[in-house]
Formats: C-alpha cells, structure tokens, sequence
C-alpha cells in the first residue's frame, strides 16, 4: 500500500512508519487470514474493517463508535440535559429580571421625557429672554452711536456759526470801505469831468487815464458785485446753520429721553434676566439629578442585559452540545445497524478488543483516528497530475532549449556583423584618413592635416580625432583656428569621404561663405576635380563660384508678384 501514498521528500520516513506494514485485503475473511498469517502487519479491506497488532475493528467505514463512546456519549448526553434545565431555570429568572428592567426602563424613560419637556420649554424661555435683551442691547447701542453723532454735528455747526459771525465784521468794514472808495472815484470822474472840459489840450492825456480809471471802474465793480454776492451767501448760510441749531436741540431733547427710557428699560431686563438665569440654575440641577438617575437605571440595565446575553449565550451552546449528543447517538445507532446489523444493546453487550496495556478505549479511538488525519485523503488523481506535469516540464524543457540555440546562433550573428562592421570601417576609414591629408595639403599648401582614432583596439566604440595644422601654424584645436580656415578644414574631410565613398550627385549649401579669394580658389580647384566623376549643386552668392558653374539657377520676384525661377546655360 505505501506505493500508492506519496507526499514530500520531508515525510517520506513519517509515511513509511505509518502505512509500510499496511496489506489492503479485498474482504473481511481475506484480512482475518492475512492477519492471523502476519500477526505484525495492519490488514484493511476496502469496506474500512482494520485488523492489526493493537485491535481489530469492523465496520470503520462508518462513524466508529464503539460501546464504550457510545456510554461515554449518553453520559455526556445526560450532564448536557442537566445542565439545560439549571440553564433554563436560570433563563426563566434571567427573564424576569429583564422585564422588571424594562419596565423600570419605561417608567424612566417617561420621567426624562417629561423632564425634557420642561428643560425645552424653560430653555426656549430663556433664549426668548436673551434675544429680547440683546435686541434692546443693540437698539441702546444704535440710539447712543446716533446721540454721539448728533453732539458730533450740533458742535461742528456751532463752530461753523462762531467763524461765520466772527468774519462778518470783517466784511462789512471791506463793504463799507469799497463804498467809500466808489463814492471817492464818483468824485475824482467829477472832477475829471470838468477838467476835460475845461482842458481841451491835454484830451489825449485824459482820454488815457479815463480809460485807465474805466478799466479799473469795471474791476471795481465786479469785485462789489462778488462781495454783494458772498454777503447774500453768508446770510442764507447763517440762516440754515439758525435752522439746524433748532433741529439739533429738538433732536437733543428726543436723545434724552429716549436714553430715559431705555434705561428703565434695561433696569427691568437685567432684573427679569437675573431672575430666569435663578430659574435655569434650579432647573438644570434637577435635569442633572434625573439625569444621574437615568444613568444609574441604564448601567442597571446594561448588566442585566449582560447577564440576559450571557445566559442565553450558555442556553444555547447547551443546546448546540444536547443537539451534537443526539446527533452523534443516532449516527452511532445508525452505524451500528448499517455496517454490524447490531442493536445499541447488541453492541453494548459485545465484548470490547482488547487494548494495550494502560491505553483506554476512548484514547485509543483518538490515536487512530490521528493516525488518519496524518495520512491524509488518498489523491486519485495523481498520477494523471504527474503525467501532465512532467509533459508540461518537457515542453518548456525543449522551448528553453529552442531559445537557447536561438540566442546561440544571434550571437554567431551579431559576431559576424560586428566582424565585417570593423572590417569596412578600418578600410573606409584607412581610405577616408589617406584621402584627408592629401586633400589638406592641396588646400593648405605645406601644411599637414590627419585622422587618429581614440580607441583604436576597439572599432566598434571609438571616435575619430581631426587634426589640422595650416603652414606656418602649431594649433592642436579646430577652435583656434579662423572662420575660413574651419571652413577649409571641413571641405577637406567632406570631400576626402566623397572620394572614399562616391555618390552620383553631391549638394552644398553656401560652403564657401567665410572663404577669401586666395581659399576660394583653392575650393573651386577642388569642385572643378570632383566635377568630372558627379553632379555639384551648390547654393552660393560668390560670383566666383557661379562663374566656374555649368548652368546657373536663380529664384526671383516683381514687386507684388509671386516668384519664380531662372535659368541659365554657361557655354564655355
């Protein structure tokens, strides 16, 4: 039988302790041959009777009662109906308790609210009262800030007052003055009058100075006419501040008693105020104390609901175990009639195997059925789960295999491809190199110019260094050098991969810009070499250059017209 048990490596030696001596048997005469044949082996049939070295059993297929489980059943059965009925006489008294507690509860409850209503009532009393004193709070504020303003605007018209009566003397002397100075220039007209009469030599002198004292007639009189005018203001001025004094004193009066008045009222608030404040107080304490009485009657409750819980709890866990006994009774009785056709007297009256020695029957029950559990459910299906493993184990043992001869035969690929990246790129380059510094001495006469890579043990990774050095100049950098000779320096590495690596047409955008004369011919020397082997397109504004051009292509425009292209054919 242990072939047929497998678990892990790790209870492999458990498993052979267990189930190793275990001889599966195919009826029950078969396992009593076997076992009287083999008095150390365990011998199973497939109907669940065991017969080993420690005691046979028949029937195990079942519940495996035996008579001593089932005395120890109904003896357990017995305390659990004793204990259900000390439970249900303490439920029953549990009981009343409960409705002693919830009609105290209710008449409680009946109090409280009762109390509540009267706090609410005694409550919205006093907020009543609290908002009536704060409006007359607000409304005594109001009347004050308008008394206060009211003194503010009576003492500013009074000053007002004071200043208007103490400037009008004033301007009554200026009046009383210019009228002296109007009737003293009547007089002086007067006389100049006669003298203009009587002196008719000196008229062009007079008509001057009657036109001079004209002039001033007329500014005299605009200036009486503005201070006409600023006295008749005065006076409407004086007479609204007369009316205003008038209404201010009237208003003044009202303020007073109003003020009267509201401080009998305020006197009668504070005192009905003080005398609700007195009434809550009382109230609140008999709220307080009610309310100590409703929390004690509540706790009373609680631990009597507690206790109500807890014997309920204990009713029907005795109930679940009566219920259990019962059940594991009928189970045994239904066992022992299904696998021994035996009555419970029967199977109580049949003598019990024997055990070993100092082992009991109950233990013994407990230590088989634990060997049991370690042994766990027989799983079927396992072999089958084995099976798909191991097909499955297979088929990602051959993809992996699959990968791996992939991943071989990219890396043979990529060797390859990085091999003959290196090899074109060493002979591009070695072209490229040779091409450059014939190339720079043509377009610096004596001067030396070359490529040097950086790394050149790796081809893959490196780069390339430019090295220009013009006659008569020792510079290691590009940057040191001017706008043209930069410019030169690119067209020689430029050209030198054209020469290298040909293409049937090259295009140039302004390459020349920075050049000079003396570089321009040098360049142009370079184009005219190049031109034999591919097409030039060169975008240019030398004229130089367009003259060494075969045909010449121009982009033009009329005023507010579109543009449009021109060409031209050089013969040479």
């Amino acid at each position: 039988m242990r072939r047929h048990v497998r678990g892990s490596p790790g209870v492999d030696a458990l498993l052979d302790a267990l189930v190793g001596t275990t001889v599966v048997a195919e009826g029950w005469a078969d396992a009593v041959d076997v076992a009287l044949a083999h008095p150390d082996a365990v011998v199973v049939t497939r109907a669940g009777d065991r017969f080993g070295p420690t005691g046979w059993r028949v029937g195990a297929a079942g519940s495996g009662a035996t008579g001593a489980a089932l005395e120890e059943a109904r003896g357990r059965a017995s305390a659990a109906a004793q204990a259900a009925e000390a439970a249900a006489t303490r439920l029953g008294a549990a009981r009343a308790a409960a409705t002693e507690a919830r009609q105290a509860e209710v008449a409680a409850t009946k109090a409280v609210d009762r109390n509540a209503a009267r706090l609410s009532s005694s409550a919205d009393a006093a907020a009543r009262n609290e908002r009536d004193h704060r409006d007359a709070t607000d409304e005594r504020a109001t009347l004050q800030a308008g008394f206060v303003e009211l003194e503010d605007r009576a003492r500013r018209d009074a000053d007002r007052q004071a200043e208007l009566e103490a400037r009008l003397p004033a301007l009554e002397a200026e009046e009383a003055h210019l009228a002296e100075q109007g009737r003293a220039m009547a007089e002086a007209r007067a006389r100049l009058e006669d003298r203009a009469r009587s002196a008719t030599a000196a008229r062009n002198e007079h008509e001057v100075r009657s036109a001079g004292l004209a002039e001033r007639r007329t500014s005299l009189r605009q200036r009486i006419e503005q201070i006409d005018e600023r006295l008749s203001r005065h006076t409407v001025e004086r007479q609204e501040a007369e009316a205003r004094r008038v209404e201010l004193d009237r208003r003044a009066v009202a303020t007073d008693a109003l003020t009267a008045y509201v401080g009998e009222r305020l006197e009668l608030l504070d005192a009905e105020v003080g005398r609700l404040r007195e009434l809550r107080r009382q109230q609140s304490e008999a709220t307080r104390e009610v309310t100590a009485h409703l929390e004690a009657t509540r706790a009373e409750r609680a631990g009597a609901e507690r206790t109500l819980a807890e014997v309920r709890e204990r009713a029907q866990r005795a109930e679940l175990d009566e219920a259990e006994v019962k059940l594991r009774l009928e189970n045994a009785v239904e066992a022992l009639r299904r696998d021994l056709d035996l009555e419970p007297e029967a199977a109580m009256a049949a003598p019990a195997p024997e055990l070993p020695e100092g082992v009991t029957g109950p233990a013994r029950v407990r230590e088989l059925e634990r060997d049991l559990r370690i042994m766990g459910p027989i799983n079927p299906l396992a072999l089958e789960e084995f099976e798909a493993l191991q097909e499955r184990h297979q088929f990602l043992q051959d993809q992996l295999e699959d990968v791996k001869s992939s991943r071989r035969d990219l890396s043979k690929v990529i060797r390859a491809i990085d091999a003959e990246i290196v090899s074109v790129f060493a002979s591009a380059f070695a072209e490229v190199a040779q091409n450059y510094h014939e190339l720079f001495q043509m377009l610096f006469p004596g001067g030396s110019g070359k490529l040097k890579l950086t790394d050149p043990e790796n081809l893959l990774e490196t780069g390339i260094e430019v090295e220009a050095r013009p006659s008569g100049k020792n510079v290691r950098k590009l940057s040191l050098l001017s706008g043209g000779e930069r410019s030169l320096v690119a067209l020689a590495y430029l050209f030198a991969v054209f020469r290298a690596r040909p293409s049937p047409f090259y295009v140039m955008d302004e390459v020349e810009a920075a050049l000079d004369d003396v570089n321009l011919s040098r360049f142009l020397g370079l184009v005219h070499e190049f031109r034999d082997d591919a097409q030039l397109i060169i975008v240019s504004h030398q004229k130089r250059t367009m003259e060494a051009a075969d045909c010449l292509y121009g982009v033009t425009m009329q005023p507010g017209g579109s543009s449009r292209v021109i060409s031209e054919h050089v013969d040479k």
